[in-house]
């Protein structure tokens, strides 16, 4: 940082300081100009004169009085003109008192809106310019007069322009700041959707498999004295579930690697195209489960697929946990225009989706991925005993409705 940009980070934060400087140089300027006679008897010429008193104490307070132009611009104002319309009624020659009101002008132009500074200025100008036509000897279009009336034009209008340039850089500085912090969230929103997904799946992954290791593991034990073979089917649905949900984990995990780690997995997402085989899961582990499709087929599109096959395992999971052990299920997909419908349904005797006092996480999970796609979702006990959990998922995502054209065909 060079000499002249310290000093004038110094006087930045010592206004004060600057106003103090500011106003003993126009001091200077105004005993300068009080020495000088542009004119003589005989055309133009320029000579040396020796103020009156008067004329010096006009000017040292009128400086004076710039050092506060900050706090009160327009006292200062209103004082430096007064004392501006004083020096033109009683010096001759003048002295260019004027000079501190201009300043003074600028500084309430440069702090207010334009239509303050157009009121101030004209009624400035008009004040200083009439003082200094009736007041002196000079005619009405002698140079000084005229001067009085492009000086105070000049200290308005730039006091104006000053102000203007504030403005625009302030707005630039605010729209900039504005799009950080516009950045910043969306950045930090994606991060919260994008856990909140992950931890999603990890949930419907450990819950389904874990209840079903628990399930087999549970009826192994049972019969491992007196039927080893029933047994030994037990625990091999064990190993099946078991490494279903490394598998699974492992594809979740996988989606959290770094840009240096080995390839993440590039199996597919599960869909409703693995239904039968996530029914003989439960199957196996003793919930008779039913399924009914009448979807004629439908390409659904990944997210839908993996949102409707998720809802079903959370569903099934819950009332293999909590329906009882006389329980049975049934499972239905249904095309319903352009929608697809999934409902899942218990005999049990319990609320299989609401442990406790009706939360949880799993009821969670699927309301998000349902609100997620723009689709609904009803959850709630059966009449007569049971649970039923109930999904419309819209065939076309809100991503996909966005990026269609208007006109354009769906």
């Amino acid at each position: 940082m060079s000499t002249l940009e310290r000093a004038r980070c110094g006087l930045r934060a010592h206004p004060l300081a600057l106003d103090a400087s500011i106003a003993a140089g126009v001091l200077a300027c105004m005993v300068a100009g009080s020495l000088v006679v542009p004119r003589g008897a005989n055309g133009v010429t320029w000579g040396v004169r020796t103020p009156d008193p008067l004329s010096l104490l006009l000017m040292l307070l009128a400086a004076a009085t710039l050092v506060f132009r900050r706090r009160a611009p327009r006292t200062v104002l209103a004082v430096t003109g007064a004392l501006s319309v004083i020096e033109c009624v009683t010096g001759d020659p003048r002295a260019p008192v004027a000079m501190s009101a201009v300043i003074a002008l600028y500084t309430v132009a440069s702090t207010t809106d334009r239509t303050t500074t157009l009121r101030v200025g004209l009624l400035t100008m008009t004040v200083l310019t009439a003082a200094a036509i009736l007041g002196g000897p000079l005619p009405w279009y002698a140079q000084e007069n005229l001067g009085v009336l492009a000086w105070t034009g000049i200290g308005a209008t730039a006091g104006d322009a000053v102000r203007s340039r504030r403005a625009v850089v302030q707005a630039i500085r605010e729209r900039a700041e504005r799009a950080e912090r516009t950045r910043e969230e969306e950045a930090r929103r994606r991060v919260a959707e994008e856990r909140l997904r992950i931890a999603r799946d990890l949930h419907d992954v450990v819950a389904h498999h874990i209840a079903l290791v628990n399930v087999q593991a549970g009826v192994a034990a049972h019969v491992m004295d007196k039927r080893p073979d029933q047994a030994k089917e037990a625990l091999g649905h064990v190993r099946e579930a078991s490494r279903s949900a490394l598998e699974e984990l492992r594809a979740t995990v996988g989606l959290l690697r770094q840009s240096g780690d080995p390839e993440a997995p590039t199996e597919p997402a599960p869909g409703l195209s693995r239904l039968d085989e996530l029914a003989d899961t439960f199957r196996h582990a003793g919930l008779p489960v039913e399924v009914a499709r009448a979807d004629q087929g439908t390409e659904l599109p990944a997210a839908v697929g993996l949102a409707a096959y998720r809802i079903i395992q959370e569903a099934l999971t819950n009332a293999q946990k909590h329906a009882g052990a006389d329980a049975k299920a049934e499972v239905s997909v249904v095309r319903v225009g352009p929608n697809i419908e999934v409902t899942v349904l218990d005999d049990g005797a319990g609320a299989a989706g609401v442990p406790g006092d009706g939360g949880g996480h799993g009821l969670l999970g699927m309301r998000e991925r349902v609100t997620a796609l723009g689709g609904t979702l009803t959850t709630g006990p059966r009449y007569g005993g049971g649970f039923r959990v109930h999904a419309i998922l819209p065939l076309k995502t809100r991503s996909e409705t966005r990026t269609t054209a208007p006109g354009e065909p769906a």
